[in-house]
């Protein structure tokens, strides 16, 4: 998982990957993660329509409260730390967490089985 963060008082600072930025307070979190140059992929053009901007937040981080769409859309997630990056607002200091592509997961999995059968 890779993290990134957002800070602030009257505004709100975005580091991503070390490299900081700054965004007003209500930017999505979507919004904030293209101005740092990180790619969080989505299809709906941030509507809450694909549920491809998945990210994970600390509990009580600088985000706006989870909306009952948002929560619905996400069933459970949404008590785990999952958002919406296109509906999760900065509030103030943030530490974003970006979940791995399923298709790298699904890459590195096999790769580590491979690696284990090759053991033996």
């Amino acid at each position: 998982m890779r993290e990134w963060g957002m800070g602030g008082e009257v505004r709100s600072d975005v580091s991503a990957f070390r490299q900081k930025i700054v965004v007003r307070p209500g930017t999505s979190v979507l919004e904030a993660s293209r101005k740092a140059g990180v790619a969080i992929r989505t299809r709906c053009g941030g509507k809450a329509a694909c549920l491809m901007c998945k990210v994970y937040a600390k509990a009580g981080d600088g985000l706006s409260p989870v909306q009952d769409n948002e929560r619905r859309k996400l069933a459970g997630l949404a008590d785990e730390g999952m958002r919406l990056a296109c509906q999760a607002r900065v509030v103030g200091q943030a530490e974003i967490g970006l979940p791995e592509d399923p298709l790298r997961a699904a890459v590195r999995r096999q790769l580590a089985r491979q690696a284990e059968d090759d053991l033996w």
